[in-house]
């Protein structure tokens, strides 16, 4: 028998062979990947106002981020958020020896910045309101003492 291509897939457009009744019903596609792409609804992008098909809220990851709160994704955005608080630990070290200003440990890998007034209460980074603790004293400082007792 000599199949003879008399159809096209409503999608892709490609040809191929489908029996009278199926041509009939309307639609008709070659895969399931033609099929689902039938049924998704094409949607306009918030962002760059371009057409896609899907389910996500914008047209790509691109779009998404852009829409985005907080870090501004440029190259000097991100150079400030990276290294703002090794600039300025570093200036504190230089000035101040490089150490744990409560208890001297000279592990300048772990050392930390920190504000003696609060920045959300309105301290700033001036030399005067910053000093260089290591992780237990900074945490001791922000947590308290805490003694562990078993029951």
């Amino acid at each position: 028998m000599n199949r003879t291509p008399n159809c096209n897939c409503s999608v892709c457009k490609k040809d191929m062979y489908r029996r009278p009744s199926q041509i009939l019903s309307g639609r008709v596609f070659c895969s399931l990947q033609c099929s689902g792409k039938s049924q998704q609804k094409a949607r306009e992008c918030p962002i760059c106002q371009s057409n896609y098909l899907g389910n996500k809220k914008t047209c790509s990851r691109v779009c998404a981020n852009k829409s985005r709160a907080g870090i501004k994704y440029t190259r000097e955005g991100l150079f400030n958020k990276t290294y703002q608080g090794t600039i300025l630990k570093e200036k504190v070290a230089i000035e101040r020896g490089g150490v744990c200003e409560e208890c001297k440990f000279n592990n300048y890998a772990v050392l930390q910045i920190h504000h003696i007034k609060e920045r959300h209460l309105g301290g700033g980074n001036e030399m005067s309101n910053l000093k260089l603790l290591c992780p237990n004293c900074h945490t001791t400082h922000h947590l308290g003492t805490s003694i562990w007792k078993k029951h």
